[in-house]
């Protein structure tokens, strides 16, 4: 997101030494002088960022950031100059016109339907979506020339909810600070929920609508979206909790995963799948499948299905060409809302559990589904079924999207020269959460995603297998040997799934998806590496062509614990050097490789066990995460199949 200022980054290439010169201020300073104008064409342009930016990092700064970043965002360090966004009223055909008081039934629906429009083409960038006729057919006519359009994870919901509101005459409303909660109670790394502490409003006359839209990224962080259900703040959020139903989760609905992301719903289908675009720090656009990579937490983190609070613009009179001046945005409160709701946090049983990890999910006759089944049901048209050959036909075809999406992210880091410069004295404060080149060139979360989707597929299978053997009717098979279909399935979907990257002597190789999963773990999120380690080449042949030396290999070999870690844990201090990697009494990530391996589910050597009751309310299956907790929740069960299967013939 690369929001740390010019100035503060400059001081800090500054007075560091010549040594450091590789380091991440230095990084962040090339990055940040490098920056194209906002609009090429405009005489005098300034950067991209022509307002004064906030403090604080990209990803909010209690969590993950210095001190001083710290107290910045909470407005407790008089030294640290925090700034409300300078956006004079626009002229001409670029002003953003307030043309309404509020959004009408009309303008929801064509705000969903331009979501859906973006989910359902083939735009691979933020850029894209917005100026190609495929992916944003009412409004690409009307863009400005010579603007890039830019977005990451946390600006991506505002910035699309931001243009609507431009090309529509809307007024907008966002948030621009943010402190601790007074009601959070925190956990052991220290993060809160949070409360907005101040907004900006957009309202006429209007600014110019290509300086504005970038505005919203440079102060909306994934902090934002931080914010418990009992909120007691200052001012209202941007979003509320919304019901687990078709009709509050829809296109246009956020969802906010604790450790750190964030992604928008562009369609649910008929079959309960929640369908959802992301943005990354390098402009990309994916596309992907709600699942159990999203995780879930104490309410304080304020993690799941979000919508836009209405806003209502007050106080403002009509000018003589039409246009709304002045007056201020109201937003709904909670009471006024008819679909806000808390119990996908607490579950939907009565009485409810003051506990939120104890929240039940019943489907009916006293039975219980897991968070994810029940979300599933819930959304299903009432015929539904599970699909198992389709539905695993679909995870691997998905996946090898992933995989050749990683592609691109990492030889954006190879053309960008990295595995050629030296490698850096220590990792990030945080690797998961930083700004400059690091964020834009890195993968530990792209890959932390994508392990776990691996380890999704294999449980999903194994879970198939159970459900077959246990003849329930939720299960849309009439076959004979359900494992035996299922290898089927994979060996077919396997061999159509080629992964090719070219290796640094030029030359392209090839391997398919099982080879891609026996590597998972081997695959470098570094980008000072060699492109060979970063696709996790083992074998000498392949690794021939490598140039890193004893150097790089040696913190290629010390960042294995980190490469094991499924759970992105943003909250975390690192910032560790070659020695605390290398150490190993210092208490980073895991030991041991996690086991994503379907096939050897569908080759039998991993059996279907039984599932004791439910899981623990919250906890994303798996192993070996990272000490056995995700930020905000109890520790992981251990095990096989350890959520609740949802019993034959019940739904919610």
């Amino acid at each position: 997101m690369r929001r740390m200022g010019i100035a503060l980054a400059a001081l800090l290439a500054a007075v560091l030494p010549v040594r450091a010169q590789s380091d991440w201020a230095q990084d962040i300073f090339r990055s940040l002088q490098s920056k194209p104008p906002l609009d090429a064409a405009e005489p005098g342009a300034k950067a991209r960022s022509p307002t004064g930016k906030p403090t604080r990092t990209a990803r909010g700064a209690r969590a993950d950031d210095t001190e001083d970043d710290q107290d910045a965002a909470a407005g407790a360090k008089k030294e640290n100059v925090w700034v409300r966004p300078d956006l004079p009223p626009g002229k001409g055909q670029w002003q953003w016109r307030i043309l309404k008081a509020e959004w009408s039934e009309e303008d929801t629906r064509g705000f969903e339907a331009f979501i859906t429009a973006i989910g359902e083409s083939e735009c691979k960038t933020v850029h894209e979506c917005i100026t190609s006729s495929a992916s944003n057919p009412n409004y690409h006519a009307t863009n400005p020339p010579y603007t890039e359009f830019r977005a990451d994870c946390a600006d991506l919901p505002g910035f699309l909810r931001g243009y609507f509101a431009w090309k529509n005459g809307l007024p907008f409303s966002f948030s621009i600070k943010y402190g601790a909660h007074p009601r959070a109670t925190g956990n052991k790394n220290g993060i809160t929920g949070n409360q907005i502490t101040e907004r900006f409003d957009i309202v006429g006359p209007g600014p110019d609508g290509r300086r504005a839209l970038p505005v919203i990224g440079q102060y909306v962080s994934t902090e934002h979206f931080r914010v418990p259900p009992a909120y007691a703040g200052k001012l209202l959020p941007d979003y509320y909790p919304v019901k687990l139903t078709r009709e509050s989760i829809r296109a246009g609905t956020v969802i906010f995963d604790p450790d750190g992301h964030v992604a928008v719903v562009y369609k649910v289908s008929d079959d309960g799948l929640i369908h959802y675009i992301d943005a990354h720090p390098d402009n990309s656009l994916t596309r992907g499948i709600y699942g159990r990579d999203f995780a879930r937490a104490l309410p304080e983190m304020g993690a799941g299905f979000k919508r836009w609070r209405p806003q209502r613009l007050v106080g403002a009179k009509r000018g003589g060409d039409g246009q709304l001046v002045g007056g201020r945005i109201e937003l709904s409160s909670d009471s006024s809302l008819a679909d806000w709701s808390d119990e996908q946090y607490y579950g939907t049983a009565t009485p409810r559990s003051r506990v939120w990890s104890d929240g039940k999910f019943p489907v009916s006759s006293g039975s219980e589904a897991d968070y994810y089944d029940y979300l599933r049901l819930s959304l299903a048209g009432p015929d539904f079924k599970y699909k198992p050959l389709e539905e695993t036909r679909t995870r691997i075809r998905s996946l090898c999207d992933d995989l050749k999406e990683r592609v691109e992210a990492v030889d954006l880091a190879v053309k960008a020269g990295y595995p050629r410069k030296p490698q850096p004295s220590k990792l990030p404060p945080n690797i998961y959460s930083t700004t400059g080149d690091w964020e834009i060139y890195s993968t530990p979360s792209r890959d932390a995603r994508l392990k776990t989707s691996f380890e999704e597929l294999r449980d999903e299978v194994l879970r198939f297998i159970l459900m077959s053997g246990q003849d329930n009717t939720l299960l849309d098979y009439s076959g004979k040997d359900l494992r035996a279909e299922l290898r089927h399935v994979y060996d077919k979907e396997a061999s159509a799934c080629t992964i090719t990257y070219v290796q640094t002597g030029g030359i392209s190789r090839s391997f398919g998806f099982t080879e891609a999963m026996r590597r998972l773990f081997h695959m470098s999120f570094d980008p000072y590496h060699c492109v060979e380690l970063r696709w996790g080449a083992t074998t000498v042949e392949e690794l021939r062509t490598c140039p890193d030396g004893a150097e790089k290999r040696a913190w290629y070999k010390a960042q294995a614990r980190l490469r094991n870690q499924l759970t992105r844990t943003y909250g975390e201090p690192m910032g560790w050097t070659l020695a605390q990697l290398q150490n190993p009494q210092v208490d980073i990530g895991i030991a041991e490789v996690p086991d994503v391996d379907v096939e050897k589910v569908l080759d039998g050597i991993v059996e279907p066990g039984p599932v004791a009751g439910g899981e623990t309310a919250g906890v994303t299956p798996g192993r070996n995460r990272r000490g056995g907790a995700r930020a905000g929740q109890p520790a992981p069960r251990r095990g096989t199949t350890e959520r609740m299967l949802v019993p034959a013939g019940h739904r919610p």
